[in-house]
């Protein structure tokens, strides 16, 4: 007799309380191994993969993609324990075989490695069962004997023959939606395009931006169409509005209504986040126009560098980011936060240098642990593997918090300068425009120089201008003299 347990959407950390369904792994029917995982969501700060803590057979999937669930909602459940003659290991089904109980099923679980983890990189790293869908009447003989429980709740017996409502789809042999980009799903949550009514034009039905583009456009002009007649049929009720209509223009266009745009995921985190920092921290900004040309004449010289020694090309952020460091040991008071309850500045023992990141999902903020005992090459090389991990939507939530300062390079945007929003609860943003041939007085001569703009806002309860300007004015000095920098290595 097998034992179907609820598998409820865990708490991923971070402080997360929701999370989207982007994409289920399994479907009602299939083999899963304990710690395999059966959903792709996106949180409002990374894409997570969730793995199943129990072994067993897929008897229900509760959320559609695109479904925003809460922390304890039930993602799925799954039969544990082998109904007679079925295999959950993954392998060939055993012609003979003994039914389970109920107790032995949850023992058998906990007996075979699976940890409970539910979040990737943390299971019992057991190898993963062939994923294998068992066919209809061997999962209709076995459904008499399931017996459904609840967390701390009385066993009752029930046959599991049909999934949740929202995995009608999958019962029916349809499968997930076939989209691969979460772009597309946002594009079309945001439309309220179904995703399921659409034939994709890619390989193998695979549902492209064009093809959302066009249901879109389908969808606007069927409006506008239903609106042009909902107007036509309200003047013709009311003489008013015929008088009024008879003196527009004829053919005058129907005004389109406003869009309106969640605010969720990251853009909803981003939102939230950014009016906290202004809500509570008092901010100010200085800036200061820098000569980088030595900067980048030394950046070139180390790249150019040949022999054992040479090590991996090193960017300007990671030379930036150094700078920060070194100027952060000068000026500890921009590396702390403000316990607000306490009424007390926490100065923090080590730096975690965050750097912005513009994806297709939204600005993000990977962070680079313990910055201030890398050297050059080792923060580029994080900063590297961080940005390519973002760009893929793979960063974990713990890489995105953490941070106690930030290094924002709006330059390349193409722009000079900006007033940066602090990271709320960090102390301190530095922003790094784009560097730009300029004219500029060099050794009492005017000379075309390479010119950076460097932006700092900074918390003003944990210092005055007087220690944001010195920060600020130390970081330039670098950038103009970088064998400044040299005193501190």
């Amino acid at each position: 007799m097998a034992q179907v347990l609820e598998f409820k959407l865990p708490d991923l950390g971070e402080g997360l309380t929701e999370a989207e369904i982007v994409r289920w792994l399994v479907e009602v029917g299939d083999v899963v191994a304990i710690d395999q995982p059966v959903v792709e969501v996106e949180t409002a700060k990374a894409m997570v993969e969730v793995p199943c803590p129990y072994g067993g057979v897929v008897t229900a999937r509760f959320g559609e993609e695109g479904t925003e669930l809460p922390v304890g909602a039930p993602l799925l459940t799954v039969a544990v324990g082998a109904p007679e003659g079925l295999d959950l290991s993954g392998s060939s089904p055993s012609p003979s075989g003994s039914t389970d109980s109920a107790a032995s099923a949850a023992s058998a679980t906990e007996s075979s490695g699976g940890s409970g983890n539910v979040l990737v990189g943390y299971g019992t790293g057991a190898p993963a069962a062939r994923r294998r869908r068992i066919r209809p009447d061997r999962l209709d003989r076995a459904a008499a004997d399931v017996v459904v429980t609840a967390p701390a709740t009385v066993s009752v017996v029930a046959p599991v023959t049909t999934a949740a409502p929202a995995t009608a789809a999958a019962v029916n042999g349809q499968g997930p939606v076939p989209v691969v980009s979460p772009l597309v799903r946002r594009l079309a949550r945001q439309h309220d395009i179904d995703l399921r009514r659409l034939a994709g034009s890619g390989p193998d039905g695979l549902i492209l931006r064009a093809d959302v583009d066009r249901a879109i456009r389908t969808a606007e002009e069927t409006a506008a169409a239903t609106a042009r007649q909902t107007q036509a049929q309200a003047q013709a009720q009311s003489p008013t509005a015929a008088a009024a209509a008879a003196a527009a223009p004829a053919g005058a266009p129907v005004a389109p209504a406003a869009e309106r745009i969640p605010l969720r995921g990251v853009r909803g985190a981003v939102a939230d986040k950014l009016s906290r920092s202004r809500t509570e921290i008092p901010d100010a900004t200085c800036w200061v126009d820098a000569d980088a040309t030595e900067l980048m004449a030394v950046r070139a010289a180390m790249n150019a560098a040949t022999g054992p020694s040479a090590g991996p090309k090193v960017s300007v952020l990671a030379l930036l980011a150094r700078i920060c460091t070194a100027a952060l040991a000068r000026y500890p008071e921009l590396n702390s936060t403000v316990d607000t309850e306490a009424r007390e500045i926490v100065r923090l023992p080590g730096v975690h240098l965050g750097f912005a990141a513009q994806t297709e999902r939204g600005l993000v903020v990977p962070v680079v642990r313990d910055a201030h005992t890398r050297n050059a090459e080792s923060i580029g090389a994080e900063i590297a593997r961080l940005t390519e991990l973002a760009r893929t939507g793979k960063l974990s939530p713990a890489q995105l918090t953490g941070g106690t300062f930030t290094l924002n390079n709006y330059g390349v945007f193409g722009v000079d300068g900006s007033t940066p929003i602090i990271n709320h609860p960090e102390a301190a943003m530095l922003g790094v425009g784009r560097i730009m041939p300029k004219p500029w007085v060099h050794r009492g001569e005017l000379a075309v120089r390479r010119v950076v703009q460097l932006s700092l806002t900074f918390d003003h309860r944990v210092c005055d201008g007087g220690t944001a300007g010195g920060f600020l004015r130390y970081v330039a000095d670098c950038v103009e003299q970088p064998a400044v920098l040299l005193r501190t290595l």
